[in-house]
């Protein structure tokens, strides 16, 4: 009688009893340290241990009981069988994806290999696969089976040549990758982002709608993509002013609100010119096509204000309802206190000054200039900022009833870039009329002294908090 450590099942049975729960250890260790490093291969090691390790060692017992069994008919091996080759194979080309596609470098030739393509190769190879599985397992003869999906193939390429003929040259394109999702496209002047691409067609988001065009027609066409321009950009815009306007002033005047744009690529500058009679043509850089629609719209707005404070005709309107007698000698009434004017006093100084207007992210005075006036806030918020190495940090806010420039008295330079929050209406008063008043007004001097002081203190204060937030933060880390 043969001792039952010398049967056929004995060892690949304490095989599989001993060494399943060993290797499931160790590769719940393996996953769980590239889960901990975020390795995409956790995923494949996972599949290794739920799925591929389990079936072998079913496997190995079903083959030992069916050979004891029924030794003819292992249909459940073969089934068994089966089901382990399928996971092998996507075990494999899981391994494969992540290895060569998913970890590739960019600008790799790897990873410019569009999506469709590795789908395409991973459906090809997974019915190589199983047909190579149903041979070994089933000894199916898969010879008859690659010889008529060939003619079959051949046949149904002939019949839908014409068909096919532009899908196969919108993959072709997909491999040269003139374009990926985000860039920006001009198709036969249509302008917008491309937010999906797949095998048949290429969808554009116009910001009117999605632009659907079919991968075959788009190899055919040309076309230009707007974010492969260097980093830059380029904006233009056509606009009007009235012919007694002097073109030097317009022009300095487009350039300089161009110039305060927050989309204005960083390095360049912009650039006006007289296109004819009353039409000028100005333009500029942004830091991509998604940013020229904002730019745009930002620019007109400012423009606006700005023509109407410079007295320039914008669109031939030279009217500015704003701007009147009864609105200025309310002003003057309304900052009367601050000044401690009298009745003549208003009266003396109503011909000096002036109303204006600015709007939302408008510069008011820039940090480093020295003002030629005061300007008393009559509405709105301005915000003060000091640069600080890269960034600007706020330093106070100036609300209606307070005013911005007070250095024009001391002829200092401004530590603070006033920005308008919201419209802002001012009123301005030059530094020749207010050092009038304040040498008959010693208590004025002494007001605008304190507003200095207060200021410089509320500059230093923002700085002092800056550097101890950064201190704290370094050393937090």
């Amino acid at each position: 009688m043969i001792a039952f450590w010398e049967q056929a099942w004995f060892w690949p049975s304490i095989s599989v009893i001993v060494g399943l729960p060993l290797l499931l250890l160790l590769l719940t260790e393996v996953q769980s340290s590239l889960e901990r490093r975020h390795n995409p291969m956790s995923k494949v090691v996972a599949l290794l241990r739920n799925a591929v390790v389990p079936v072998i060692a079913i496997l190995v017992l079903s083959v030992q009981v069916t050979d004891a069994v029924d030794p003819g008919r292992p249909v459940v091996s073969q089934v068994i069988a089966t089901v382990l080759g399928f996971l092998l194979i996507v075990f494999v080309l899981n391994g494969l994806n992540i290895l060569m596609f998913t970890n590739a470098r960019k600008g790799t030739w790897r990873e410019k290999i569009p999506s469709i393509f590795v789908d395409i190769a991973r459906v090809i190879l997974v019915a190589i696969g199983l047909a190579v599985v149903f041979r070994i397992v089933w000894g199916t003869d898969i010879g008859g089976i690659f010889t008529a999906l060939g003619v079959g193939s051949f046949v149904i390429a002939l019949a839908l040549q014409t068909a096919v003929g532009p899908i196969v040259a919108g993959l072709f394109l997909l491999f040269e990758q003139p374009f990926r999702l985000g860039d920006w496209l001009d198709i036969g002047g249509t302008r917008g982002r491309v937010v999906e691409v797949n095998w048949r067609s290429v969808h554009v988001d116009t910001g009117e709608g999605i632009l659907i065009t079919p991968i075959g027609s788009l190899a055919g066409a040309s076309f230009t993509n707007l974010s492969r321009t260097g980093g830059t950009f380029p904006v233009s815009t056509d606009v009007t002013f009235t012919t007694d306007d002097p073109p030097a002033a317009v022009v300095a005047l487009l350039e300089r609100v161009a110039s305060g744009l927050p989309q204005l690529y960083t390095g360049t500058r912009p650039k006006a010119v007289p296109a004819g009679g009353a039409a000028y043509t100005v333009s500029f850089q942004v830091r991509g096509p998604s940013q020229e629609a904002d730019a745009l719209a930002q620019f007109r707005m400012w423009l606006w204000y700005a023509a109407r404070r410079a007295g320039l005709g914008l669109d031939g309107d030279t009217t500015d309802d704003f701007v009147t007698d009864a609105r200025r000698d309310e002003a003057l009434a309304a900052i009367a206190a601050t000044l401690y004017l009298s009745g003549d006093d208003s009266v003396a100084l109503a011909p000096v000054v002036r109303l204006e207007r600015y709007a939302a992210g408008e510069v008011i005075h820039r940090v480093g200039t020295v003002p030629d006036s005061v300007r008393f806030v009559l509405s709105g918020s301005v915000d003060l900022r000091v640069p600080f190495e890269d960034a600007e940090l706020p330093a106070t806010r100036v609300e209606a009833g307070d005013y911005v420039g007070q250095t024009a008295l001391t002829r200092e330079a401004l530590l603070t870039t006033a920005t308008a929050l919201t419209e802002v209406s001012v009123l301005v008063i030059p530094a020749t009329a207010l050092d009038q008043i304040v040498r008959s007004t010693p208590a004025l001097a002494r007001d605008m002294g304190d507003v200095i002081d207060r200021r410089r203190a509320e500059v230093s204060a923002a700085v002092s908090a800056h550097v101890a937030s950064q201190q704290n933060a370094v050393t937090a880390s």
